[in-house]
């Protein structure tokens, strides 16, 4: 097959997936707008309990005025900032002990029952004795944001370090490669689809531990909102909240999207 047809091809390639995209994009558009239209015309009916879910137009409005007062970009900066401190870090840290459990075998062996037990632990039930332990404030939250991850980031990453290809590792060995090595030139390479993944997994998991931080202890921040719109009966706050937390969990989420791709256009 000539040059010239192999363009042909991969250029066939492209267009069939620049439609896929274009045709998929569409389709999430046309939910997305579906469903708020179907919310406001069910608001406005009394299909559902304007008072309890409230309506678009209602919580757009809100959306307006938190803005013009500042108060929504201040919470938002707070809770934002805390949810990237816990997702890198709870993500390093889980690298950093998966690495260390790799290397170590005999580690590894001793303390995988208790991986599997803190796995299977409910981390929102510690929150309280985090916040007795490193008092009412942004650490506790940020603690409750690695705490979520970090177990599950440990996991995942050390099972793709055991899963790399033994040939390969036997291979690296025939050549007189230190450990060190086969963790550079074989170990770490093969395991970063599984990193991306779990860094995907990461990005909700780190909001669900600084939201539930925030419930517990913060007077500010989009967890606060949610519990002061509950307290005093503003169901418009809490959507807007929720809303709020639900697009900029997205962002990070294509954020995350846009390095996997990245890595793999390097790739290829």
């Amino acid at each position: 097959m000539s040059n010239r047809e192999d363009h042909l091809l991969y250029e066939q390639y492209r267009q069939k997936k620049r439609k896929e995209k274009r045709f998929v994009l569409s389709w999430q558009g046309l939910i997305f707008i579906a469903f708020f239209i179907f919310w406001e015309v069910a608001s406005r009916l009394h299909w559902i309990d304007p008072l309890i879910f409230s309506s678009p137009t209602r919580v757009w409005n809100l959306f307006i005025e938190k803005i013009n007062d500042g108060s929504l970009l201040m919470h938002l900066q707070i809770t934002g900032l805390e949810t990237i401190a816990g997702f890198i870090l709870g993500t390093l840290l889980g690298i950093i002990i998966a690495t260390i459990l790799w290397w170590s075998s005999i580690l590894s062996k001793i303390l995988d029952p208790y991986l599997v037990v803190l796995n299977a632990m409910p981390k929102v039930a510690l929150g309280p004795i985090l916040i007795v332990a490193l008092g009412p404030g942004y650490t506790s939250i940020i603690a409750m944001g690695i705490l979520v991850s970090v177990i599950i980031t440990t996991i995942h990453i050390y099972s793709a370090f055991r899963e790399v290809d033994e040939n390969y590792i036997k291979v690296l060995q025939s050549f007189q490669a230190t450990r060190t090595q086969i963790f550079k030139e074989a170990i770490l390479p093969s395991s970063i689809p599984t990193m991306i993944s779990t860094l995907k997994v990461n990005v909700g998991l780190s909001w669900v531990g600084v939201i539930v931080g925030e419930f517990l202890v913060s007077e500010r921040g989009l967890g606060y909102m949610i519990v002061y719109g509950f307290q005093v009966f503003d169901f418009n706050l809490v959507l807007l909240s929720l809303i709020v937390i639900a697009i900029f969990a997205a962002v990070m989420y294509k954020i995350v999207e846009a390095i996997e791709n990245k890595l793999i256009n390097h790739k290829s």
